[in-house]
Formats: structure tokens, sequence, C-alpha cells
């Protein structure tokens, strides 16, 4: 019997699928994504590990390994400045904000979608048009506004959280109107016609048909505008007092004349960015639907 037939055969090499992408293009997607994820992850070693240090060693020279460490900073920056209140001042406003965001833009977004209107075409590019601006054009104007309003009718505009919801309107809602349209687009009208054959009127069949359908977009509407509002800092510098600061200017607060509480800025960025990366992370697949839904039709 020959050798051939006694041999155990060697297995066959695995054929490559033609529509397979070349192996210069893996290797350099996968150095690509080493290098991002290396630069996505030593500022957030650096926070964390200087949030974890006493206060001499973050003001000495640097070091990767640090020699000590304690979760002091994590309880200092609660009395270091009153960072319960500003959590509390940017917690009311932001959520505020995102609620009426995503009501009215379901509302607007409806009516574009769903009727034909003379100027409707105008109030879209409108609309999406005021995201050109930039915000500090809008900073005086605004703050003339309430000013005059509060000494006109006596409503406190300036320095209120009312105020500052209002201000964070003008910059999410027209983007989130812009964003739900394109997502009620894709959205069936059978499933309208269906609702009124069932006897449902125009808001029957927007909150038992359309909205249950739009709920990804919805959330990525609605996690645009806690973003927007919960990050902002020009606007929250100028319109707000000290009962009314919210978190991103209440943190200036750890840099005094004599020195600065670099390991309880590190402590308080992370707690500040806590409920921004939870709710991401619970919410991404949502979100990522709610925003590529609108263009795949």
């Amino acid at each position: 019997m020959s050798s051939a037939t006694t041999g155990a055969s060697a297995p066959a090499a695995p054929r490559r699928s033609p529509t397979a992408p070349p192996r210069s293009f893996l290797w350099t997607r996968r150095i690509f994504l080493t290098v991002l994820t290396v630069f996505v992850a030593v500022p957030v070693y650096v926070m964390v590990s200087s949030s974890l240090k006493p206060l001499q060693d973050v003001s000495g020279e640097f070091r990767w390994l640090p020699s000590g460490l304690t979760i002091r900073p994590y309880i200092d920056i609660w009395s270091t400045v009153p960072l319960a209140d500003y959590f509390l001042n940017s917690l009311i406003v932001a959520s505020a904000a995102t609620v009426c965001s995503v009501i009215v833009a379901v509302f607007a977004a409806y009516a574009v979608s769903r009727y034909r209107f003379r100027g409707k075409r105008l109030f879209t590019v409108t609309v999406l048009s005021t995201q050109m601006l930039p915000g500090i054009l809008f900073l005086l104007p605004l703050f003339l506004i309430y000013v005059n309003v509060g000494n006109a009718t006596g409503v406190a505009l300036f320095g209120s959280r009312g105020g500052l919801i209002l201000t964070y309107l003008t910059f999410s809602l027209p983007f989130s109107i812009w964003m739900l349209i394109g997502y009620l687009d894709s959205v069936p009208r059978d499933l309208d016609e269906a609702a009124t054959v069932d006897g449902c009127g125009p808001l029957g069949a927007l909150f038992r048909v359309v909205v249950p359908a739009a709920v990804p977009g919805i959330i990525a509407v609605a996690v645009y505008s806690f973003m927007t509002a919960w990050s902002e800092v020009l606007f929250a510098s100028v319109m707000t007092n000290e009962a009314t600061r919210t978190l991103s200017i209440g943190l200036q607060g750890y840099a005094t004349q004599n020195d600065v509480y670099w390991n309880q800025v590190m402590a308080a960025s992370l707690v500040v960015s806590a409920p921004v990366v939870v709710g991401f992370l619970f919410l991404q697949r949502y979100l990522v639907s709610g925003l590529t839904a609108g263009a795949v039709k």
C-alpha cells in the first residue's frame, strides 16, 4: 500500500471568501483601533488614578503608578463646594429641557411628516439652518431679553432654572425636530390609516400607533437633549447665579487663588460624567437605531 494512502492527509487551508477584505485592510484596521483605544483610555486612566491620589502626589511629578491610593477626594468633593446643590440644579434643568424638547419635537415632527401645508419646506430648512449659527451670537440677545422681561413683568428668567431651560430649548429643539422628522418618515403611513379606521383621531393615532413605533427615535432625541443641557458651559456661566449654578460651572470652585484641588477636580469630573455614561450604555441600542433609521427607508 502506498504511503499516499496510508499517511494522514494534511488539512486543507481555509479558502477566503471573494468578498472578504484584503489582509492589509484588516491589519490597518486593527492598528488604527488599537491606537484609538489607547488614545481614549490613557486620559481616563489619568483621571481615575489622579482622583485616588493625595493632593501632594497630584501636584508633584506625575507617576503612572501611584505610590498610595485614597478615596478621600471622593468624600471631600461634597464639602469643598456645594456639589450636591449643583448636581440637583443640573438634574432639574437637563431633565426639564429634555422632557419639553421631546414633547414639542414629537408634535412638530408629526405635523411636518404627516401633513402638507404652505411653508412646510421653508420651516424645515429654517429649523435646520439655526444650527449653523454659533451659540455665542445668542448670548447677548437672550441676556437682554431675560432682563427686560424680568423688569417689565416681574418674571425672573435671568438667574433662574426656568430661564436656563428655555435657553437650552433654543439649541436642542431645532435639531431634535429635524432628527425626529426623518425617523417618523420611516414609519409606514399605513399604521396611521389603520388607526383611523379603528376610530382614532389624529392625536389618537399619534399616541397609540406612531409614538410606540418611534420609541428609538424619541430616545435618541432625549439623549441628545439631555447631553446638550448637562454639559453646557457658556450660557450656564452667564444665566445662573450662586443658587442656580450647574455642575459645569460648579467645578470651577475647586480652583482657588492659592491652590487647585486637582484630585478633587478629577473625582468630581468622574462623578459628573457617571449619569451620562451609564445612561448612554443602557440606551445605546436605541440611540444607534434612532439615528440611523431616518437615513434608511
